[in-house]
């Protein structure tokens, strides 16, 4: 298993990471440590993990699942916003923070947390109250690492030269949805995260499932798929995205691959791409995760992929 480093600051990563956003929702705690146990078996060391995620379970799922083995972990979770409704005050944000980050390690089971994401950021409060906060955490050793999600590139550079003017902890990863069918971070957000040297960290690398190769046009969403079940995700089927997945596959197909492992091995192939999060319900879908891996992209390879058929 490769590993790289999560942007300039930040520990060294598996390019596959296990997305636990399962763990307490569609896995109980058995399932979940079966799965953990499979990645760490592949040389899965990057796990990721939210507050929000089975509402405490999945951290807790993860906890006990890697015991004794947490130290061959690189733990990432994130912090969740204030509640909606909530009127800001002038430390509301900092106790949200500090609050999330303890109940994570609590969960967890584990004395620091190596990357505290930031899972969105809260317009109404001052930007120099969230950094001051994670750079608390940081140098109080809870938090070894700090990094934001769901960011755009204004957030990303004002979060950059803030560290940079001020001294305090700054964000060495951006984590975002980029996949093959959703590219809409290509012209502002990946450019901002390279420039800024955080490490991009994409999640939902196979598009809900359709780059799976388990949907066809025209037929029925597999029982119990994530697509048949959440009309959200189903969205993304539609009649262009069908086509261009088809045009992917046989791609793959002329090169002995699947489409899900050029869709993996496509984002390992991006400049600046620290690690690709795959969720996995199944032990022998980690196997699947990481041999896509291990395809690595020729600029040819690259220079000819099918283009969006919206493009």
């Amino acid at each position: 298993m490769e590993h790289r480093p999560l942007g300039s600051t930040g520990p060294a990563v598996s390019i596959v990471g296990l997305g636990c956003n399962n763990f307490g929702m569609r896995l109980d705690a058995a399932g979940s440590a079966a799965v953990v146990g499979a990645a760490l078996e592949h040389g899965i060391t990057h796990f990721d993990t939210a507050e929000m995620y089975g509402a405490g379970r999945s951290e807790e799922y993860l906890g006990t699942a890697l015991g004794a083995r947490r130290d061959e972990a690189v733990i990432a979770t994130k912090v969740n916003r204030r509640p909606k409704g909530e009127a800001y005050q002038p430390g509301a944000l900092r106790r949200r923070i500090v609050e999330a980050a303890e109940g994570s390690l609590r969960r967890l089971g584990t004395d620091r947390i190596d990357v505290l994401y930031q899972h969105y950021v809260d317009e109404e409060a001052p930007l120099e109250e969230a950094m001051a906060t994670f750079d608390e955490l940081v140098r109080s050793g809870k938090a070894l690492h700090i990094a934001c999600s769901n960011v755009d590139a204004g957030q990303i550079e004002a979060r950059a030269a803030y560290a940079a003017e001020h001294g305090v902890t700054a964000f060495t990863a951006a984590q975002i949805e980029w996949n093959l069918l959703e590219r809409a971070v290509e012209p502002e957000i990946v450019p901002a995260a390279r420039k800024a040297d955080m490490g991009i960290v994409p999640y939902f690398p196979l598009a809900s499932g359709l780059l799976s190769g388990k949907y066809r046009a025209g037929e029925p969403f597999p029982p119990g798929t994530r697509l048949a079940a959440n009309a959200y995700f189903a969205a993304v089927a539609t009649e262009e995205n069908f086509a261009y997945v088809e045009a992917l596959t046989a791609f793959a197909a002329e090169r002995g691959h699947s489409v899900l492992e050029l869709a993996i091995a496509w984002l390992a192939a991006q400049d600046g791409v620290a690690s690709v999060i795959a969720g996995a319900t199944r032990p022998d879908q980690i196997a699947a995760n990481v041999a896509a891996a291990g395809w690595q992209l020729t600029a040819d390879d690259l220079a000819v992929l099918p283009h969006p058929v919206s493009e």
